[in-house]
């Protein structure tokens, strides 16, 4: 088990002539604990894709990892594991730039251009692909149903996703930069007024490596248009902070993060959650890890769907919850 998320994935790359090359990644994440995986019939793709690369940089057309997904794993003292403190935060609140799923785009096409002095530039469009199938309800493009409010048999527009993000790296300093937004946003919910409009995320993250210590942190808010109570995305602000150093032969992380949600018909939820992680390096592929994470939902979180629980459903309204995990964490 890693505590990157386990996957198993295939990429390569051919030449084409002057300076062309054809690629691609096929990724595919692999869960034990409950026999999901290549050949189970429970394959999860986190990555499908084909591109073209060269002097302009790298297009490609798939699913792929939005701006977001990259730059919050950058700027994490503990690695942007599920035991993160970063992770576990966006997910509960419905942030598309997280490292967990939302961050992946389907039926994308991207463009990431080449370094320019230690600054990169990267853009993503997914294609909402809303549509109509034998006469039932519109749908998303996972097959779920969503409302439509014309008579449109399909939609590239409704539920698309975009992306923007700036990276710099240049020796010990790092800095992301990121906006997301999914665009006429559609639920499954009849007649919620508001519902169509976008929501929208931005981002700043940066680390700092001094070599005895290296020094981590981000700020992020989401800002959804839509009825809010009705689909489940509140508005919010995300701060965390965080910290790693070498102890031993090891590293050692530290890391702290709070979510306010703000909200027009309840009161204010908040939550915060504290972590630590050691990796211990066996070889240069091969490394042992532990890790211990701990969270707090103040009595005005609601429930369910706005709880921190790690792991399951494990966290209530009021409540703390804590996980503890250790495991190998083998690359190739």
């Amino acid at each position: 088990m890693s505590v990157q998320g386990n996957r198993l994935g295939f990429k390569g790359e051919e030449a084409l002539g002057n300076g062309l090359k054809a690629v691609f990644t096929l990724e595919y994440g692999l869960d034990p604990d409950i026999n999901q995986g290549i050949g189970t019939g429970g394959l999860n793709a986190r990555q499908q894709f084909v591109g073209l690369a060269g002097n302009f940089g790298t297009v490609a057309l798939g699913r792929q990892y939005a701006p977001g997904f990259n730059a919050t794993a950058r700027n994490d003292a503990l690695d942007a594991s599920d035991m993160a403190i970063q992770s576990s935060l966006s997910a509960l609140n419905g942030y598309s730039i997280t490292p967990n799923s939302p961050a992946r785009f389907n039926n994308s096409i991207t463009y990431t251009s080449n370094n320019l002095s230690g600054f990169t530039v990267s853009a993503i469009y997914g294609f909402g692909e809303s549509r109509r199938t034998n006469g039932q309800p519109l749908q998303d493009r996972n097959g779920d149903p969503i409302v439509t409010y014309n008579d449109k048999e399909i939609s590239t527009s409704d539920n698309g996703q975009l992306g923007f993000g700036l990276n710099y790296a240049n020796g010990p300093i790092n800095l992301d930069a990121v906006y997301q937004s999914r665009q006429n946003f559609r639920t499954e919910v009849p007649l919620v007024p508001g519902t169509g409009k976008d929501i929208n995320e931005w981002y700043l993250g940066g680390s700092w490596d001094f070599k005895v210590v290296k020094l981590y942190g981000s700020y992020q808010a989401l800002d959804n248009k839509n009825d809010a109570v009705a689909i489940g995305v509140d508005d919010s602000d995300l701060w965390t902070v965080g910290v790693s150093a070498p102890i031993g032969p090891g590293t050692l992380g530290v890391s702290y993060g709070r979510l306010v949600t703000d909200r027009d018909l309840v009161q204010d939820g908040e939550s915060w959650g504290a972590g630590v992680q050691y990796t211990y390096p066996l070889s240069k592929r091969t490394s042992l890890y532990g890790a211990y994470s701990y969270f707090n939902n103040n009595r005005h979180v609601l429930v369910p769907g706005q709880v921190i629980a790690v792991p399951g459903d494990v966290g209530a309204r009021g409540e703390s919850n804590y996980a503890v995990g250790a495991g190998i964490t083998h690359s190739f």
